[in-house]
């Protein structure tokens, strides 16, 4: 027969948890003993399921008011967040605060710049992703944007299209609802006497309708129908005017050869800052029939199109309709083009872009006729430094937090020894974290406040405070806030909470292992500040090279004057005129912008070039050594219809070795010319750009666009003054405005120069903080160290090797931050320069110089204290203690 009986085990431990909660504590004990007291006997004579049956039942019968209800104690235990209780912690909190000013301040400090930083961090990459969400139904819109393929193989994007592309599109895609084009200009505006250039959009009658630009005066559906219509902004509206009541009113802007009226029939509100499509003027596109038959317009690009798309359209499946459209309606063009360069394909495509991402693309930025490129990557470089100082400041809060409770040892020991349970700690404990937060959050709110003007002026953007009332900003905030105080509380509360109240209370409590942590927090916090300083000096360093790098040119005393079209016999008298002052010393003139073009070599070899239409004095004037043959000469003049002149990069790629006398001729027009000289490499664009194979002619038939006027030193107010009155003779009716080569030349690099002004505040808050940091645990070190101090003291030690002793821990610490951050910088560093063609190399010297720097901050941070404590009078350490 099979016994009954089984092993011993414990009774049903769900029952049991459930009869410790519910009934009161003060039957709890003697229940359950009586309870599993019966278990125990049941289980041996009638076995484990039937005495489990019975426990679950026999506890039920427990479930009765009389053991439930709880009996009144003489010393009740606190609730966690009672009232009472609550006072008590706050009263501890001020009085600890104030009691440990230094700490207390160096915490607040700390996490207010931290948060700072990341509160405005955060209104910068609120602004970027927020560019042209404002448009009622921008879901639906896009921008037309096309794809070349070279015979390279090499594909090239942009978003230029032209005429064709929205019209044409439009008709042979049901989905396309509607379409807009965007052509920016440049357009002399006269306004009494005054003439200016201004900025001026071109665009379809529906730009209103499609785009929610509002309207202060004027109807939107009507206000860009007539072909002498203009819309101007309010701020335009002001300048001109002095009023934005300006409905009716006439503006003369320049239409050909003379200035004509238009009438002003809308006045726009500024456009938003986050907006990619910026204007003052708007003015309507008029496309002439003769333009619209023009089949060849499917291959000219020069401005932007976008599309309104039906909801819930597929783009992909459009973007193939779209080029079946284009293959057939452009089937004419395409075969000509074909046949003309003996192509097999023209590779040419076109894709739709959502507005809403044009602002942040790397495909197709907002550079084509469009405001405000946005990269994404400075976004995750400034997300970056304040993540940094942000941690830096929290790892602060733990160390000095944890560092500081051996000084609070007794005190959680008496907690403890009177009754007071973990949880009531933790709860203190993080509650004085949250409250030191609190204040650091509302003195990061000021702080933004005040160095908001300072960031946009570094950033280059114009945020208001008004972006802080924003919902998602606020969840933000708050969210930041949370985060903030359990990271930088929560953990120092569960260490403090756990210590030993008998060590605490016989006041032999030392962190001994958890040192490790506060170390390592240490060093991450110097490592992130060595990162960051590493590449400040890499960004210093390149920028310096930048600016002051040789650009194979002489651009000082070198004054520029941008005239559209000015013909070689208009520029010949001007030059006349501008000899006859004695300060100038040289006039040259060349074609406005950079034009790129295709030529063949070697028959059939294609070159890409950067064409450039020039006087004979150009190379000379701007000392550009000519290294083989002859510069152009008015001796021969053959120069000006047969000649070139080409660079060191394009008899590079065109592989010759003897290059003068060498046949060139143009892909498009196959006009042939011959090669009379090869002027040095010049940096004619950036450095941030690689230099292109150049060619320069003085054919007659391309106007010229630019003055180059060399000036004698130390004569710059007379000749500018010279120079404008000759100017304003000569085209009374062209705007009139100057600028000097070499200062144009640094505005190339006002990117890196913002962004090294960036880098290095955050370089400053970084090891700002991370000093404070040390500072506050230098000064505990020294203070739990008072006795030992005293007694080294008085045994001889000397002042120095007492500060060696006190500061030894810490540099080592600093030092293995350095190691590991090294490293780290420097491939950063590598990756970061591969963006530049022309770039410093990296050194040891760089890394080596930084190095010092960090220990130097480091050393005077911890010798502040280390001193103080060294110079005390040994009598006074060893009675206090």
């Amino acid at each position: 027969m099979k016994s009954k009986k089984s092993a011993p085990g414990p009774p049903p431990r769900f029952v049991t948890n459930f009869i410790k909660m519910l009934v009161a504590p003060h039957l709890r004990e003697e229940i359950l003993g009586d309870l599993q007291e019966r278990y125990y006997r049941r289980m041996q004579q009638q076995g484990a399921a039937k005495a489990g049956r019975r426990y679950w039942l026999e506890s039920l019968a427990y479930l009765r008011p009389a053991f439930i209800k709880r009996q009144k104690e003489a010393f009740p235990s606190t609730f966690l967040l009672d009232s009472a209780m609550f006072e008590n912690y706050l009263k501890i909190t001020y009085r600890t605060f104030f009691q440990n000013k230094l700490y207390s301040i160096i915490n607040v400090a700390g996490l207010s710049i931290g948060l700072a930083a990341a509160m405005l961090i955060m209104l910068y990459t609120k602004d970027e992703i927020s560019y042209d969400q404002f448009h009622e139904g921008v879901s639906q819109i896009y921008r037309v944007d096309r794809k070349i393929i070279k015979s390279e193989g090499i594909a090239a994007n942009s978003g230029y299209t032209g005429y064709f592309q929205g019209s044409r599109f439009s008709a042979g895609v049901p989905e396309i609802l509607a379409f807009v084009r965007l052509q920016q200009a440049q357009v002399e505006m006269k306004m009494g006497t005054e003439i200016q250039l201004q900025a001026v959009s071109l665009v379809d009658s529906n730009f209103l309708s499609v785009f929610t630009f509002p309207l202060i005066s004027g109807n939107a559906k009507t206000a860009l129908l007539d072909p002498g219509s203009v819309v101007i902004t309010e701020d335009m509206a002001q300048k001109q005017f002095g009023t934005t009541d300006v409905l009716g009113r006439t503006i003369f802007l320049k239409d050909g050869k003379g200035f004509n009226p238009v009438t002003v029939t809308g006045v726009a509100k500024n456009c938003p800052q986050n907006s990619s499509i910026k204007f003052q003027v708007l003015r309507p596109l008029n496309v002439s029939a003769s333009e619209e038959s023009v089949n060849e317009n499917w291959f000219r690009f020069f401005l932007n199109t976008f599309v309104v798309l039906a909801p819930n359209t597929n783009v992909q499946t459009l973007n193939a309709k779209m080029q079946k459209v284009f293959e057939a309606d452009a089937a004419e063009s395409i075969k000509m083009i074909r046949e003309k360069y003996g192509l097999a394909d023209v590779g040419l495509s076109f894709f739709l872009q959502p507005l809403t991402e044009i602002h942040l693309s790397e495909n197709v930025p907002a550079s084509d006729g469009l405001s405000d490129a946005g990269n994404p990557a400075y976004s995750y470089i400034l997300s970056g430094i304040a993540l940094f100082i942000l941690i830096i400041a929290c790892i602060n809060f733990v160390n000095l937090m944890v560092a500081r409770s051996i000084k609070r040892a007794k005190e959680i020991g008496i907690r403890k020894a009177i009754g007071g349970n973990r949880n009531q700690l933790i709860v203190q404990f993080l509650g004085e974290s949250f409250l030191l937060c609190l204040a650091a959050f509302v003195l990061a709110i000021l702080l933004v406040q005040v160095v908001l003007p300072v960031f946009n002026q570094l950033s280059g953007k114009a945020l208001a405070l008004s972006y802080l009332v924003d919902f998602k900003l606020i969840a933000g905030y708050i969210i930041l806030f949370i985060s903030t105080v359990l990271l930088a509380g929560f953990y120092p509360a569960l260490i403090i909470s756990d210590y030993n109240p008998v060590r605490a209370l016989n006041a032999r409590f030392t962190l001994n292992g958890k040192n490790y942590l506060q170390k390592s927090l240490v060093v991450l916090q110097f490592g992130l500040a060595s990162f960051l300083i590493i590449s400040t000096f890499v960004i210093f360093s390149q920028f310096d090279f930048l600016t002051s790098e040789k650009l194979g040119y002489d651009d000082s005393d070198l004054i520029t004057i941008e005239k559209w079209s000015t013909k070689h016999d208009q520029a010949a008298l001007f030059k006349e005129q501008l000899m006859k002052n004695s300060n100038i010393t040289g006039v040259a003139f060349k074609n406005n912008g950079y034009s790129g073009n295709t030529v063949k070599v070697n028959q059939d070899q294609k070159v890409n070039i950067t064409y450039e239409t020039i006087d004979a004095s150009f190379i000379p004037l701007l000392k550009i050594p000519v290294l083989k043959g002859r510069n152009f000469s008015r001796s021969y003049p053959s120069d000006s219809t047969h000649s070139v002149l080409v660079n060191e990069a394009f008899v590079k790629q065109a592989g010759w070795k003897e290059p003068v006398g060498q046949e060139i001729a143009f892909f498009d027009t196959h006009e042939k010319y011959r090669v009379v000289g090869v002027v040095k490499d010049y940096h004619f664009k950036p450095l941030t750009e690689k230099i292109e194979p150049q060619l320069f002619t003085m054919n007659p038939g391309s106007d010229y666009g630019m003055f180059y006027i060399k000036i004698k030193p130390g004569s710059e107010t007379s000749s500018l003054k010279y120079i404008a009155e000759t100017f304003k003779n000569m085209f009374p009716l062209d705007s009139y405005s100057y600028g000097f080569k070499d200062q144009e030349n640094l505005k190339s690099y006002e990117a890196e120069g913002k962004w090294k002004q960036i880098l290095l505040f955050g370089a400053i808050l970084t090891i700002f903080i991370s000093c404070i940091g040390l500072l506050g645990l230098s000064v505990l070190s020294a203070e739990t160290r008072t006795k030992e101090i005293g007694i080294r003291k008085v045994l001889g030690a000397s002042v120095a090797g007492i500060v060696a002793s006190l500061s030894r821990d810490f540099l080592k610490l600093v030092l293995i931050a350095l190691l590991l951050a090294i490293p780290l910088a420097w491939l950063a560093a590598n990756k970061w320069l591969e963006n530049y063609p022309y770039r410093i190399a990296l050194n040891g010297w760089l890394f080596a110089f930084s190095a010092m720097i960090v220990i130097m901050i480091s050393l005077l941070t911890i010798s502040f204290q280390s001193v103080k404590a060294a110079l005390a009078n040994p009598v006074n350490s060893l009675r206090s203690e």
